[in-house]
């Protein structure tokens, strides 16, 4: 028999009435002696069914009986089923909460009214004997029933209406405490259509106020205008946290429904979406904030919106400037580079981008005659990037909508005039007509297959086009294509689609740069020269070409030049050819061949064919023309450079000296924050390729790049095991050891990594008795009189000894040493001594120049003056010029990066000044260079190769010992070296002693910073060589980061940063505008003598904020105009704000402390200069400044918090019946209405800064709070406040430091158990109790319990009964028994379990 028919069975007597009764229901009553016996009989008969089944049988026995009794329809037997029901529940036969749930299944409709009623009277009567997750359930179930209540039948079904309100409302009843209010809370929500519930009236005015109960949670969870701040879009500044991020399909903040938060949160974030679109070299942060892969493939409809918002507003800004033309062409640049990159990886759609542009268009009449007026050109332009090189691989219904849009925007009857073609940028307005002979074209070469309809289909030209139009086709009609003319942009634009016209003009622009065999030019050195074309293509024509046209002009020029080298050719690329592939490079939107193919194909191809000329040059352009290199190129560049020095092939001098010049650079060219992802990813790819296997110097200046990162960064507290394993390798490959007072500069990790490193200090007496023993023994062999002396007598050692010895790799690296003893000793060096240098070669001399830098620290610091050091520095400085023994740059990075301690550093930086200062050679170079050269702006110039010419002419490079070869031959033997021919030199294009100096004087500067105070060394060398600043192709951030790292060497140093930040800067601003980098009072200041004293004021600190709060938001000043930023250090004006802000803050004559309060007092005081309805934006502006400073700079924001939490406002008593006190916990909008408070203002600000802040400056937010802020809090007040501190960055801390996140959530409960025992009341236990749930429920979960656990029990009753269900402790525990008795009474101990 089936359990239906069982169950039929023991109820079926029961149920069974005479017919008598059946009929006069409503008038017969049954005895209560009759109905009781029933109930007994069948609890008995249903026991012993029910017990006689398998557990699992028991939930299918359970659901029968539910559906049995929906069955029934007779009153009686309805109400004797829950009569029945609720017997087994008191009895404790039926658990409560199986029974409760299935009571609200499908069979439960509102319009049968018994059933109903009394089914919410069960719930009522026993839902308090079921655990919180299943009141959630049932609460889950009754909100969905209630949705199912028509609104017109409310009143003609009050009863069902009155039973599920009433019920609800026990369960939200904070005083029954039956679940969490924040479970209930968001069951609700979930059911809400636009925060619309649609609910009875008797329970809405309920479930409003409940849920308004939870606007203190979202506000404590939210923060501060999050809708309105922005972030700077550079590598630079930080790794983009969680919190910028946005739902890709909505634009929404990841944000979860389940409390109130203000609408704003909830809005599409077209503004923050829009700003990254508009900044250059955004495209990174575009998909980091969108959540998406660039290799996905997966449409964005809000990004598709968002690039036709950008063009739209580039229309509107373009009309803000009278002298449009070259900041117009730069904006609309940036524009195409957005749009081509996001299509070309099908991240948006160009039909729908199209179709946007036009039903925008068409509807606004206003903003069509705004293009109409000035843009329409550009727009054309933009979509021409994408037309010309994608109309023959995609159908032409793709492009059909692009003559919709032409014929919008040019509707004039009459043709237009043509530009005058002076310049390459006049063939922008012929776009239009471009992009329609490309659809015609394809319309015309439609095969038949796809439809007769459009075979052969013509589109009309506008009337407004046609001359325009006539004047292509004679374009097209030329055969022959002139340069110098318009011609070739039009046709390569106009003709992608035509393989003939278009080859010819992409040869010709590659031809007119490249040259051939017939003609050559002098290169600098001997036996070099290149092909004779010295005039690239100029920026002006680039930008004109379409995207198409320049990915074929790149893939030409890689292909000609991997030719080239493969055929090993002994001239050199024409300096046009690398100048003009060098600005193809930098365009961001053909990545995919420029940088990327450079790096991973030409360069390791070039290597392969051996042809280190054309290497030579690749690896000049990237150091001296690549301004904005991704960190993952950096990477892989640098992985290259470490296996070419490994190679045998490298050792040629001046090759290898460019190798490792190229390595410095890319190795002091990382970002702070692009470093460490990378090199994560590398380590745990196992590659450690980073790492130079032969060069200590490159392996100390990464150490120092590393420490500098994490400093900057706030890094230090999660510098992790990546910061370890490379530091291991670093000391595997080169051991060493860093002197105290640069230690002492490291972050903490570092510095312990080192201290606990086994490397034996320099023994220098050991090493000057070594170099003794050596000269004694080879003395006679490296000079010349002790050749011809040796010979006489018949010495034993021979010039062969020598070359063998001196060459074998474990020989001691004393060679130097001995060839500086010989000429301190006023002897001439042999011919075996040139013969020895040449067969030790390249690599393996930079062994010996270590050695000899040590050996000269010794040799200086045992003079005692006089005419010894004077012939000693004599010595040294023919070593360089005059024999060219040892390059200067490479002398004088290994003296500064030296492990000397104490007196023997001064006598380093003495050796440093005296080559770099007291003999004119470098300083003559650095002068003439400085006067030749204007400017480096490169992009500009025509004729940098006769510059660089003219400069190598007067001043020569000698790579190969051409000094000593001439020291040792003489008239009577001039072949004394032997009958080798002269050396071939690399061609160089680029370089030059002054510039490749530039980052060795950058490591010199930062040695100097770390030499005690009453060192000069730094003010005379940057008197005598700050000049060559002009020439830095990073010279604000460089400064940024010296100023911040060496910040607390600094303080109190002001005349120390006054001088090098004059120095840099007036070495840069010569060429600049006014208040290019520093504001016009900065710069008086540094004009003034340096005995008066300057004191900013408020005004000062407002000006310095509002030039950033204006950059920021888009108001083009004066000052920050638009220039080509692909060009600059700074990616855009944003970052270039933010640098130079910091580095005048930086560099004021005030303690950080006192700086960093007089920017927060710009936001926290009411200032006469800040406009209310813009104070959130200048908040913004501070928040981003504090952030990139040092942590001395924000710290008093931790003081005023501290003084805050002391205010009277917080530590007040609370009044009873008070309302939540948003008035002095939230900011929202009150600065607008003129009631923010002074406690509001500093949490706005506390929000806007925490927002900004990295995490590992973060992270020192909890070490605050447990140390310096719990000791104080005493009150509810505080406590809510420190809830609406922290509360927001709960989410940062789980995706980004779990850790963190614990030790504050441990910390908040333990702040809470102090101020429940130090206050008489708690007021506001059910936000209190919201805000941990939410903290639990989102976050943390049950990683603590047992601290909770401890914690909860020691509460006030009130708050006990709140959080009583924080935890899923054992119910063993005494003193959880003892709190559940004290809140419910013994009855409900067991079930609240």
């Amino acid at each position: 028999m089936s359990v239906e028919s069982q169950l039929e069975a023991v109820f079926g007597k029961a149920l069974n009435t005479d017919i008598i009764v059946e009929v006069f229901t409503g008038f017969v009553s049954l005895s209560n002696l009759d109905h009781t016996k029933r109930l007994k009989t069948c609890i008995r008969d249903f026991r012993t069914l029910y017990n006689s089944q398998s557990t699992e049988e028991h939930v299918t026995s359970i659901t029968l009986l539910i559906k049995f009794i929906h069955k029934q329809q007779h009153p009686r037997r309805i109400s004797f089923m829950f009569d029945f029901l609720e017997t087994c529940i008191q009895d404790g036969f039926l658990l409560p909460r199986p029974v409760l749930d299935q009571l609200q299944g499908a069979e439960l409709v509102h319009t049968n009214r018994l059933h109903w009623c009394r089914t919410y009277e069960v719930i009522r009567k026993f839902v308090h004997m079921v655990d919180y997750k299943g009141c959630r359930n049932l609460l889950h179930s009754m909100v969905l029933k209630m949705t199912q209540i028509p609104q017109s039948v409310w009143i003609e079904e009050k009863q069902q209406v009155d039973a599920i309100c009433s019920t609800i409302q026990l369960l939200l009843d904070p005083e029954a405490c039956l679940l969490p209010g924040y479970l209930a809370v968001n069951e609700i929500r979930q059911n809400m259509q636009d925060d619309l519930l649609d609910a009875p009236w008797p329970l809405l005015g309920k479930l409003t106020e409940f849920i308004d109960r939870f606007r203190a949670t979202a506000t404590m969870v939210s923060t501060t205008a999050r809708w309105m701040l922005l972030p700077v879009v550079d590598h630079a500044f930080y790794q983009l946290p969680s919190t910028w991020k946005l739902e890709a399909d909505t634009l929404r903040f990841q944000l979860k429904k389940q409390l109130p938060y203000r609408p704003e949160m909830y809005q599409r974030q077209h503004r923050l979406l829009n700003y990254i679109l508009d900044q250059t070299y955004s495209r990174d942060m575009v998909l980091q904030v969108l959540g998406m892969q660039k290799h996905q493939k997966q449409r964005c409809e809000a990004l598709e919106m968002g690039l036709v918002d950008l063009m739209f507003s580039t229309v509107k800004k373009c009309s803000m400037f009278e002298d449009k033309s070259n900041i117009q062409h730069l904006m609309w640049q940036h524009v195409a580079c957005q749009v081509i990159y996001f299509v070309l990886y099908q991240l948006a759609s160009f039909p729908h981008i199209v179709e946007d542009l036009h039903t925008k268009l068409a509807a606004s009449e206003e903003l069509r005659e705004q293009c109409i007026q000035g843009g329409r050109d550009y727009i054309m332009w933009v979509l021409l990037q994408f037309i010309s090189g994608s109309i023959q691989k995609n159908p032409l219904s793709d492009f059909l909508s692009v003559i919709k849009l032409v014929n919008l925007l040019y509707p004039e009857k009459q043709p237009l005039e043509l530009p005058e073609m002076k310049s390459h940028s006049c063939t922008i307005s012929f776009a239009a007509v471009c992009n329609l002979v490309h659809l015609n074209r394809k319309a015309q070469a439609k095969p038949a297959s796809d439809g007769n309809q459009d075979r052969n289909q013509q589109w009309n030209i506008p009337a407004a086009l046609h001359n325009q139009h006539e004047y292509i086709k004679q374009c097209l009609k030329n055969t022959s294509i002139n340069l110098k003319d318009s011609q070739v942009a039009l046709i390569s634009n106009a003709c992608s689609s035509n393989t003939e016209m278009f080859n010819m003009a992409v040869s010709v622009l590659v031809e007119s740069v490249f040259g051939d065999a017939s003609s050559t030019s002098p290169m600098p050195g001997n036996n070099c020269v290149a092909f004779n074309k010295t005039v690239p293509c100029s920026m002006d024509l680039l930008d004109t070409l379409t995207v198409h046209t320049k990915m074929s002009m790149l893939h030409s020029i890689s292909t000609k030049i991997q030719k080239f080298a493969q055929a090993k050719s002994s001239v050199g690329l024409a300096p046009a050819l690398v100048e003009t592939y060098s600005r193809l490079l930098i365009y961001y939107e053909i990545e995919t061949l420029g940088i990327k193919i450079l790096v991973s194909q030409v360069v390791p191809k070039v290597y392969e064919y051996r042809a280190w000329g054309i290497l030579n040059t690749l690896l000049e352009l990237m150091s001296y023309r690549m301004h904005h290199i991704q960190p993952n190129y950096r990477i892989q560049l640098l992985t290259h450079l470490h296996t070419l020095a490994n190679s045998p092939h490298a050792n040629q001098r001046q090759l290898h000296l460019r190798l490792e010049s190229t390595a410095l650079k890319l190795i002091m060219g990382f970002d702070n924050f692009g470093i460490k992802p990378q090199l994560v990813r590398m380590f745990n790819e196992q590659k450690q390729s980073i790492v130079s296997q032969k060069s200590e110097e490159l392996n100390r200046v990464l150490v120092l790049t590393l420490a500098r990162s994490i400093h900057i960064t706030g890094a230090e507290s999660i510098s992790g095991s990546w910061c370890t394993d490379i530091l291991k390798a670093v000391m595997t490959a080169t051991p060493h050891r860093w002197p105290q007072q640069t230690l002492a500069c490291f972050p903490q990790s570092i510095q312990d990594f080192f201290n606990h490193s086994n490397v034996e200090p320099l023994n220098k007496k050991q090493l000057k008795t070594n170099v003794e023993q050596e000269y004694i023994k080879w003395a006679p062999l490296l000079s010349a009189d002790g050749m011809d002396s040796s010979s006489s007598s018949g010495g034993s050692l021979t010039e062969a000894d020598a070359l063998n010895h001196f060459s074998q790799p474990g020989t001691p690296p004393y060679y130097l040493c001995l060839l500086w003893k010989v000429l301190f000793e006023e002897k001439k060096l042999s011919s075996t001594s040139y013969k020895v240098l040449e067969r030790i070669g390249a690599s393996q001399l930079s062994q010996h120049v270590r050695k000899f830098s040590d050996f000269l620290v010794y040799e200086f610091s045992v003079l005692e003056g006089g005419s010894d050091v004077k012939i000693c520095a004599n010595v040294l400085q023919d070593m360089v010029w005059k024999y060219n023994i040892v390059f200067l740059d490479r002398l004088i990075l290994c003296l500064a990066l030296r492990s000397s301690e104490a007196n023997d550093v001064q006598v380093a930086f003495f050796i440093i000044q005296y080559l770099l200062i007291k003999p004119d050679d470098f300083l003559n170079r650095v002068r003439s260079f400085d006067h030749d050269v204007e400017n480096l702006d490169h992009w500009m110039q025509d004729d940098w190769h006769a510059k660089h010419m003219a400069y190598h002419q007067k001043f020569p490079e000698h790579y190969f010992f051409e000094g000593l070869v001439a020291h040792c031959s003489s008239p009577e033997q001039p072949n004394a070296t032997g009958e080798k021919p002269q050396p071939t030199y690399l061609p160089t294009y680029f370089c030059n002693i002054t510039l490749r100096f530039l980052p060795v004087l950058d490591i010199v500067i930062h040695r100097c910073l770390e030499l005690p105070p009453s060192s000069k060394s730094l003010e005379t060398l940057l008197e005598h060589l700050g000049l060559l600043y002009k020439f830095h192709d990073q010279p604000v951030t460089y400064l940024f980061n010296t100023l911040h790292y060496y910040e607390s060497k600094l303080r109190g140093r002001h005349l120390l940063k006054k001088k090098l930040v004059s120095t840099i800067i007036g070495a840069i601003t010569k060429n600049k505008p006014p208040g290019w980098i520093l504001s016009e009072t900065f710069m008086d200041y540094l004009q003034q003598p340096n005995d008066q004293q300057w004191q900013p004021d408020s005004v000062y600190y407002c000006q310095l904020i509002q030039r950033l709060a204006n950059t920021v938001g888009g108001k083009m000043t004066s000052s920050f105009s638009s220039r080509d930023w692909r060009f600059n250090e700074f990616p855009n004006a944003s970052s270039h704000a933010l640098h130079v802000t910091c580095v005048e803050a930086l560099a004021l004559p005030l303690p950080g402390e006192q700086v960093g309060q007089a920017l927060m007092d710009v936001v926290l005081k009411t200032q006469s200069y800040v406009e209310r309805e813009q104070s959130l934006p200048w908040l913004n502006a501070v928040a981003l400044v504090l952030t990139a400073l040092p942590e001395i700079y924000w710290k008093p924001l931790h003081q005023n918090i501290l003084k805050m939490l002391q205010c009277p406002t917080l530590t007040a008593d609370i009044e009873p019946g008070s309302s939540y006190p948003y008035h002095i916990l939230s900011y929202s909008n009150q600065q607008l209405s003129f009631t923010d408070m002074p406690c509001t203002r500093l949490l706005a600000l506390t929000h806007v800064v925490w927002h900004h802040m990295s995490i590992g400056q973060l992270s020192l937010v909890s070490q605050f709070l447990k140390e310096e802020a719990k000791p104080l809090i005493e009150t509810e007040l505080q406590l809510l406040y420190i809830f609406h501190l922290i509360g927001p960055y709960f989410p940062r801390f789980q995706l980004e430091r779990t850790r963190c996140m614990m030790d504050v959530a441990q910390l908040l409960y333990n702040i809470l158990l102090r101020v429940s025992k130090h206050s008489s009341e708690i007021h506001f236990a059910d936000e209190i109790a919201d805000f941990l749930y939410h903290v639990k429920y989102m976050h943390i979960g049950v990683a603590i319990n047992d601290r909770v656990e401890e914690v909860v029990v020691q509460l006030q009753p009130k708050l006990r009964k709140r959080l009583q269900f924080i935890t899923q402790a054992s119910a063993s525990s005494a003193a959880r028994q003892q709190v559940l008795v004290s809140s419910f009474g013994t009855k409900s101990t067991t079930i609240m379990r």
